[in-house]
């Protein structure tokens, strides 16, 4: 049975400056900025977030790339990790962590992370 996904949890934006980062997407978007870690932020709309990334600063050992404009998504699904993980291995594509806890827009989430074609890190989770 293919994986199926069902939304998009949230979106790692690197950037030059979080506190300009902030000030812009508060003043013209209308965000809510929130930590949710000591010195890591979030940008808030609706059921989503965009988490900020400093360029020059290691927040996770998986990061490889912390560059402005690099990518990080993560899709939630309903499909339990294990099937997922199956799944991966039968199409050849490595975990490269997990699963582990991790912070998510609504909840809690047990996730797995892999890389794309270009070594974006595509994180796929369950809520829990």
């Amino acid at each position: 049975m293919p994986l199926t996904l069902d939304s998009l949890d949230h979106v790692v934006l690197t950037v030059a400056s979080i506190p300009a980062t902030i000030a812009f997407y508060e003043r013209v978007l209308g965000m809510a900025a929130r930590e949710f870690k000591p010195q890591r932020y979030a940008l808030h709309f609706g059921t989503q977030k965009i988490n900020l990334h400093e360029v020059g600063t290691v927040v996770d050992p998986n990061v490889r790339h912390a560059k402005a404009g690099s990518g990080d998504l993560c899709f939630l699904t309903r499909t339990p990790l294990e099937e997922v993980i199956a799944h991966l291995q039968a199409e050849g594509v490595a975990v490269v962590q997990g699963p582990v806890g991790a912070t998510g827009a609504r909840q809690r989430l047990r996730s797995i992370y892999i890389y794309d074609p270009d070594e974006n890190l595509i994180e796929i989770a369950n809520e829990i």
